[in-house]
C-alpha cells in the first residue's frame, strides 16, 4: 500500500555535496527532514545524489588530509604520529605485561653493575678507561 501525504522533497546534488563534507548521512537526512533510511533509499536510487555525496566527502577528506600531511612535513608532532598511526599502519602496544617492564629494568641495572665492576677493575689494574 502506498503512502499518501506530502511529495517526496526536492534534495540538490550541489546542496548534498556542500553538505557532505561535513554532514554524516543521518544529519543529511535531519537536515533535509527526512528520515536515515529515507536519504539512504534516495542515495540508492539516484545515481546523481549519491556521486554528489561521494564526491563531498572525498574533497573534504582531501584538503584535510593535505593540510594534515603538510603539517607533518613542517615538523608537527602530533600530526606526525597521527599520520603514521592512520596511513603508515604504526600501531601503540595494547597492553603493557609489566614482567616485561621488570626484565628491562633488571637487564639495565645489571649493565649497570657490570659497567661500574669493570671500571673498578679497570682502575686497579692502571688501565685508562
Amino acid at each position: 500500500m502506498a503512502r499518501t501525504g506530502r511529495p517526496p522533497t526536492a534534495i540538490d546534488p550541489k546542496q548534498v555535496e556542500k553538505l557532505a563534507a561535513v554532514l554524516s548521512q543521518d544529519q543529511l537526512a535531519d537536515y533535509f527532514g527526512l528520515k536515515a533510511r529515507g536519504l539512504r533509499d534516495r542515495l540508492s536510487k539516484n545515481a546523481e545524489l549519491l556521486a554528489a555525496y561521494k564526491k563531498g566527502r572525498a574533497v573534504a577528506l582531501f584538503n584535510v588530509g593535505g593540510t594534515l600531511l603538510n603539517s607533518a612535513i613542517a615538523g608537527n608532532t602530533a600530526a606526525q604520529i597521527f599520520y603514521l598511526k592512520t596511513q603508515g599502519g604504526w600501531r601503540e602496544p595494547r597492553d603493557t605485561d609489566t614482567r616485561d617492564l621488570t626484565v628491562v629494568v633488571d637487564v639495565a641495572t645489571q649493565a649497570a653493575r657490570l659497567r661500574r665492576e669493570i671500571a673498578e677493575l679497570d682502575r686497579r689494574d692502571g688501565v685508562d678507561p
